[in-house]
C-alpha cells in the first residue's frame, strides 16, 4: 500500500517550514508568527474606551483618516504580496531555494507586509478613537521589528546581496529608530 500524498495546505505548510518541533521550540520563528497573528486578531476587540466615554465625540475628520489609512494599508499588502509571489513565507525564516525580491514594494522597504499591517492597525486605532487598539498597535511594532530582525539575520546567512539591499534600503519605516535599522 503506498501513502497517499499531502493535501496542498500540507504540502505549502511543510514548505514554509512548519513543523509540531518547531511550535514547542521556536526554531524557524514560529513564535513571532503566533504573537503576530493574536495581535491582528485583536483589532477585532471593541474600541475601550468607549467613543463618547470621556464627555466628547472622537472627530470625524481623525476617523476618515483612520478609514483612509486602513485602506492604503491593505492596498500595499496586497502590492507587497503580488511582488513576493513565491517567496512568501509568513515564517521569519526564508523558504529553502526563494529569491531574494528587491523590486516593486521591495524596493520601497525591506519589509512591504510588515509596514502594510502597521498602517492598517494604526488606521483601525484612528477609526476608532481606541486606546485599546493604539496599544495593540505599538505591540505589533514590537513584534514586527524583533520579527524583522531575525529575518533579516537568516536572509544574510541565505543572500550574498542582502547586505547591499539593507543598507540602502528602509527597513519597515524610513527614520524610526525601531522600524529602520539601516547599516
Amino acid at each position: 500500500m503506498t501513502p497517499s500524498p499531502k493535501s496542498p495546505p500540507e504540502n505549502l505548510l511543510a514548505r514554509w517550514g512548519f513543523s509540531w518541533r518547531g511550535l514547542r521550540d521556536n526554531r524557524h520563528g514560529e513564535w513571532w508568527l503566533a504573537a503576530q497573528l493574536l495581535l491582528i486578531a485583536a483589532h477585532l476587540l471593541p474600541p475601550w474606551p468607549a467613543p463618547g466615554s470621556w464627555g466628547y465625540a472622537w472627530p470625524l475628520p481623525l476617523a476618515i483618516s483612520g478609514a483612509v489609512l486602513l485602506v492604503v494599508g491593505l492596498v500595499l499588502a496586497a502590492q507587497a504580496l503580488f511582488n513576493l509571489g513565491a517567496s512568501l513565507s509568513p515564517l521569519p525564516q526564508p523558504m529553502a531555494g526563494a529569491a531574494l525580491v528587491t523590486r516593486g514594494a521591495y524596493g520601497r522597504c525591506r519589509h512591504p507586509l510588515y509596514q502594510a499591517i502597521l498602517l492598517c492597525s494604526l488606521g483601525v486605532s484612528l477609526a476608532l478613537g481606541s486606546l485599546l487598539h493604539l496599544g495593540l498597535c505599538l505591540a505589533l511594532v514590537a513584534v514586527l521589528g524583533g520579527k524583522a530582525r531575525r529575518e533579516e539575520r537568516a536572509l544574510m546567512a541565505v543572500h550574498p546581496g542582502y547586505a547591499d539591499y539593507r543598507a540602502a534600503t528602509p527597513a519597515i519605516m524610513p527614520r524610526l529608530p525601531w522600524l529602520d535599522w539601516r547599516t
